[in-house]
This record gives structure tokens, sequence and C-alpha cells, in this order.
């Protein structure tokens, strides 16, 4: 599989502890990430374009987001965390630096209540107001199928994580997969195929996710992405006296097998829709 020019990896994070310290209430504790790595594993892919997401590690302190930015350039946009107190000002500053959303992360926490749900997600849409910012989810299935009213009335563009953690075992016969189809035909939202490890229960090259991310693009090919996960946070079980503060290694991923088992079968169009026209939309490249 060849990529096409401007190819873009919509989810990647940047670690740099000894320049920015990790929040003190993390849930882990992952190695350096360098810009430096990361530009060389998107040279050996031919990744041209990148949105880098703040992790959980940081909280809301996106200051090494907005460093690694900088150094990227305009090849770079960037997904934020905000606390529901940041004013116009800071949300400007955040633009300004190339930010054009805001993560609003429930799967860290395998949070499951609806209600929380709905609160977190409307206030920060009421936080964003007209800014132009898009509001990034990533909730399990349920979640996201339980706060669908609101997100087909938010006034931002909505992009969904990890597939909507719709797990791939199940296939897209699984329940609320239907309705979840149903709302991706809502004009404001996006679907990201990113981690296939995420929903997978097979052996690496997930061969169980292919069909969960060609209903996915069959049905809004306009607006799908894709993002390699990079680079790969969970490399080990967490034990039940796991300490969040002992460094956890990454996981060992195969980036070219893991963006074939959701893409490998899609003719050029289709790719770059994937990779090129939809993120360019969606994130002003």
């Amino acid at each position: 599989m060849t990529l096409p020019p401007l190819a873009t990896d919509c989810h990647v994070h940047v670690f740099d502890p000894a320049r920015f310290p990790y929040a003190l209430d993390r849930r882990y504790t992952p190695p350096p990430a360098s810009i430096e790595a990361l530009r060389q594993m998107h040279a050996g892919l031919g990744i041209e374009r990148v949105v880098l997401v703040q992790p959980s590690v940081y909280g809301a302190d996106n200051r090494c987001l907005v460093d690694a930015l900088s150094r990227l350039g305009v090849t770079a946009r960037g997904i934020a965390v905000i606390d529901a107190g940041a004013d116009r000002q800071q949300l400007q500053e955040l633009v300004d630096a190339g930010v054009r959303g805001v993560r609003i992360n429930l799967g860290v926490n395998r949070a499951s209540d609806p209600r929380a749900a709905w609160k977190a997600i409307r206030e920060t849409a009421n936080t964003l107001g007209d800014m132009p910012m898009l509001i990034q989810l990533h909730a399990s299935l349920p979640v996201l199928l339980a706060c669908a009213p609101l997100l087909r009335a938010l006034r931002q563009e909505v992009l969904i994580d990890h597939f909507g953690l719709a797990m791939a075992a199940a296939g897209p016969a699984q329940a609320g997969f239907a309705e979840l189809l149903d709302l991706m035909a809502c004009k404001n939202m996006w679907i990201k195929l990113s981690g296939p490890y995420q929903i997978s229960a097979r052996a690496p090259g997930y061969a169980d996710v292919a069909p969960i991310a060609k209903a996915f693009m069959q049905a809004q090919p306009d607006r799908v992405l894709w993002g390699s996960d990079w680079p790969h946070t969970g490399g080990s079980q967490r034990a039940v006296d796991h300490h969040a503060s002992e460094v956890e290694p990454f996981r060992n991923e195969d980036e070219r097998s893991n963006l074939d088992a959701v893409a490998g079968r899609s003719d050029q169009e289709v790719l770059h829709r994937l990779l090129v026209s939809n993120p360019a939309r969606l994130f002003g490249f």
C-alpha cells in the first residue's frame, strides 16, 4: 500500500517528563516519547502531517503539547485538554498555537456513568462557545449512545476516538453498532480509526478489526480519519498493587501492519479521503 502525499496521522502523543513533569494524579507513568522518534516513525511510513493529542498524564497542562506544535510547525495540529473554567483568552492562545480541539477522555478511567459524561460534554461545549475548536471524545460505546441526543445538538464538530470502542470480536452486528452508524450520519460527527488493539481480541495483525473499519468507511467515507496511537501506551498489565509512579513500557506495535489492518484493502480514493482530504477539512491543514 502506497500512501498518498500529505498523508496524516491524526492521533499521536509526545511525552517529555524531563522538561514537562506529569500530573501528580495521573493513572500511569509512560517513558519519554520524543519528537525526533515521532518524525522517524512517520518518515518510515510516508506520513507528512500529524495531529498531537494531549495525553491524560498531563491533565490540563498543555505546555508539552504547545511546545511540540511549535517545533513541528505547519505540518502539525493539536488537541488539548482544558479545565471547565478556561476563558476565551486561554482558548485563543491554544488556537494560535495550532490547537484545533479539546479532548474529553472518559476512557482512561473507564467511566460508565452517562449522566457524568453528559455533564462533561455540555460544560465543554459551553466553555468553547463559538471558538473554532472541535470536541474529541474518548468513551465507551454505551456512553456514546446514551449521549447521542446531546452530541447531535452540539454546534461543535465531534470526533470520536478509537472506533467508538466497538469491540471487533462481535463485528458490525454487535448491539449498539447500528445506532453508532446512525449517529455518524449526523453532519457534525467524525470517527477516528485509531489503535486497532484498542478494540481487537486477536494477536497483532488484528484481523478482526477490518469489518468494523470497513463499515465506518462505507457508511461515512467523508468523515473517517486514521491515527496510529503512537507511542502505544499500556504495554503491560497493571497489577492490583500497581503504583501510578511506576514507569509503564509502551506496547511493541508494527505501525505498517496496524495501518494495513484498518485500510489495507482500500482503493486509492478511499485512502486519500481517510489520510488526506478528511483530516485537511477537519483540522484546517
